[in-house]
C-alpha cells in the first residue's frame, strides 16, 4: 500500500499520471481521492498527481488524533522531501487550500503554482457548531456519524467525536494569516468559489484575489462549496485550472 513515514504519522496517498507534480490538498471531513475525483483523470493525462490523506484524516495513521493546519503544512514539506519532490503545484480545497495558502506564504520555493477552491483566505467560524459532535448527535444525523467513521477509521480509530472536535477547533483557528502576509505571494494564484458558496462567494475571493498580485478568480455559476465536485460543474473547474496551469 502506498504509505510513506512523515514524522510520527504512516501517510497514506495515491499516486497516478505522469509529468509535472501536483499535490492535491483535500478538505476537511474528507481523503485524498474522495474530494477530487472529479479531477482525477484529466490531471493525471498531463501531470504526475499525488493525492495525500492528511494528518487526523482518511488512511494516514497515527497514535495522535490531535492535528492542526500548520502541523499538515509541515507534514505536507516532509512528505515532498521523502518522495524527493523539491517544488509542485497546489491545488488545494476548502481546509486544503487553505494549507496551500500558508505553503505559499512561508515556503514559495515550493509552491510552483497555487490554486484554491472554497476558500477566503481568512478565519470565519461560522456555522461550524452545526459540525460539533454534541449538535450530530442532538438531532440523531446517524449517516453523518457512520460516514465519518467509515471515512477515518484508520487515522481516528472509531473515534469520530475526537475527530469531529478537532475540525471544529481547526475551524475556529485558521488560517491566521494576515492581508500583508497574502500580498508577500508571488506565485501564479488561481482562487475559485462557487456562486453559492455560503462560506465563501464572489465577494471574499475578489478580496483575496485582490491581495495577491497577478492572481485570477472563478466564481462557478450556480455552484456551492464544492463547485469541482461531480454533481456540479467539474467541467468547467479542470478546464479553467488546467488552462492556467498551462
Amino acid at each position: 500500500m502506498p504509505y510513506v513515514k512523515v514524522y510520527d504519522l504512516e501517510l497514506f496517498y495515491e499516486k497516478m499520471g505522469n509529468g509535472d507534480n501536483i499535490i492535491f490538498l483535500h478538505s476537511g471531513y474528507s481523503r485524498g481521492i474522495l474530494a477530487f475525483a472529479g479531477q482525477m483523470l484529466d490531471f493525471q493525462k498531463k501531470y504526475t498527481c499525488y493525492f495525500p490523506d492528511f494528518r487526523g484524516h482518511g488512511r494516514t495513521r497515527c497514535e495522535s488524533l490531535e492535528w492542526s493546519t500548520p502541523q499538515i503544512v509541515d507534514d505536507i514539506l516532509q512528505f515532498m522531501t521523502q518522495l524527493d519532490i523539491p517544488k509542485a503545484h497546489f491545488i488545494g480545497y476548502s481546509l486544503g487550500g487553505n494549507v496551500g495558502l500558508y505553503l505559499a506564504v512561508n515556503h514559495p520555493e515550493r509552491v510552483i503554482s497555487l490554486t484554491t477552491i472554497g476558500t477566503s483566505g481568512f478565519c470565519d467560524p461560522s456555522g461550524v457548531e452545526e459540525f460539533e459532535p454534541e449538535w450530530i448527535i442532538e438531532r440523531g444525523l446517524h449517516d453523518t456519524i457512520n460516514q465519518m467513521i467509515e471515512r477515518h477509521e484508520e487515522a481516528h480509530k472509531g473515534n469520530w467525536e475526537e475527530f469531529m472536535r478537532q475540525s471544529s477547533q481547526d475551524w475556529r483557528l485558521y488560517p491566521q494569516l494576515t492581508e500583508d502576509q497574502l500580498r508577500s505571494i508571488e506565485c501564479p494564484s488561481l482562487f475559485i468559489t462557487g456562486e453559492h458558496d455560503q462560506y465563501v462567494g464572489e465577494e471574499r475571493v475578489k478580496h483575496l484575489a485582490s491581495l495577491v498580485k497577478g492572481s485570477h478568480y472563478l466564481v462557478v455559476p450556480n455552484g456551492s462549496h464544492r463547485p469541482h465536485m461531480v454533481r456540479e460543474n467539474p467541467a468547467l473547474v479542470n478546464d479553467t485550472i488546467l488552462q492556467f496551469l498551462r
